[in-house]
């Protein structure tokens, strides 16, 4: 493995880390068939028209990984996990907004 896809195995990614199809295939172990699977479903979206030129942001592996850990804990189907990873992603961008709009030290008025 060289040393860029040992440095974006980790858990932790910038957003602006981007990754070309192989390289997503390599760290998330996936046959280019599968991650082909995963943008079908909108769990993988790619930057970019032709799939030569797909680029992938470092958050893409932290998805894939929580739609398989779905699909073999839960059994959860591929159309399932990709609506239950939409749905986490507004609850977790709504928890965002309400905690902004909560006044310092508070958890609201009572």
């Amino acid at each position: 493995m060289n040393a860029k896809l040992k440095a974006i195995s980790g858990e932790l990614l910038e957003e602006d880390v981007e990754l070309s199809l192989g390289e997503l295939c390599q760290v998330c172990r996936l046959s280019q068939d599968e991650v082909l699977e995963l943008v079908e479903f909108g769990i993988a979206e790619p930057r970019g028209r032709q799939q030569a030129s797909w680029r992938f942001r470092g958050v893409t592996i932290r998805r894939i990984h929580r739609a398989r850990s779905m699909q073999s804990d839960l059994g959860v189907n591929m159309a399932g996990a990709a609506l239950a990873l939409e749905l986490l992603e507004e609850l977790e961008r709504l928890r965002i907004r309400l905690a902004r709009l909560q006044p310092a030290g508070g958890k609201g008025q009572e």
